[in-house]
């Protein structure tokens, strides 16, 4: 039975989502504020985290950001009435994994969460990667820690910077399809996803910027390669 943390402030939505999630078998806890959800969150360690952007006390982004400094896998998905470019990408970059807008389908949610759940239960590169570093020309890449090292220089990346970092190393020199990331990472494709990666794209070129051998070549109409 996964254990779901629900941290929603409008207290009848939050009771309806509950209710739903709990008559699919789903273990539920449940907060009203930011600040409260993170005291849950950090005593009962829960398998998902589904949270509303905008809150009393602390906000979504808030919550999302404290608890990547302690911990990078468990999934997170935003509720949110926002559906401006700046803000679901903050979101990603401070470590969410998905979002809804509201209003949304219960149906919907729950395929999303279990979705999620099987992708971070047993991932092989993920296992591999946390036991060290890996090299990428003149850096240091190191995804448990989510950091780029060079010459004693560290970037600290973010959540999805390092998940991207970590499937182009996983197909270094051969082509990442643009396609398979979007929806691992996205859940689904469209336009609006696709900019949002390529955002995290440019980013990652500036950090490695520095050493020219590495790079990270756009093949048209498939996807990149990261090559050194």
């Amino acid at each position: 039975m996964a254990k779901v943390l629900l941290i929603e402030d409008e207290w009848q939505l939050g009771q309806i989502v509950k209710d739903s999630l709990e008559t699919r078998g789903f273990e539920m806890l449940y907060a009203e504020d930011g600040k409260e959800g993170l005291r849950l969150y950090q005593q009962e360690r829960p398998d998902v985290v589904v949270l509303d952007i905008m809150m009393p006390n602390m906000d979504g982004f808030t919550v999302t950001a404290e608890i990547r400094k302690q911990d990078k896998f468990t999934p997170i998905i935003f509720l949110t009435a926002k559906s401006q470019t700046a803000d679901v990408v903050k979101g990603f970059e401070l470590g969410g994994n998905d979002y809804l807008k509201k209003p949304f389908s219960m149906d919907e949610l729950i395929v999303r969460i279990k979705a999620l759940l099987k992708r971070f239960s047993d991932h092989p590169a993920v296992k591999e990667m946390e036991e060290g570093s890996v090299v990428i020309g003149q850096y240091v890449f190191n995804y448990a820690k989510q950091t780029l090292s060079r010459n004693n220089a560290t970037e600290f990346l973010s959540h999805r910077e390092a998940e991207i970092l970590r499937r182009l190393y996983d197909n270094k020199n051969e082509v990442m399809e643009r396609k398979a990331v979007l929806m691992d990472l996205w859940g689904d494709d469209n336009f609006f996803n696709a900019r949002s990666m390529d955002v995290f794209i440019t980013k990652l070129r500036r950090y490695l910027k520095d050493d020219t051998r590495v790079q990270i070549v756009n093949i048209r109409g498939v996807g990149y390669k990261l090559i050194f």
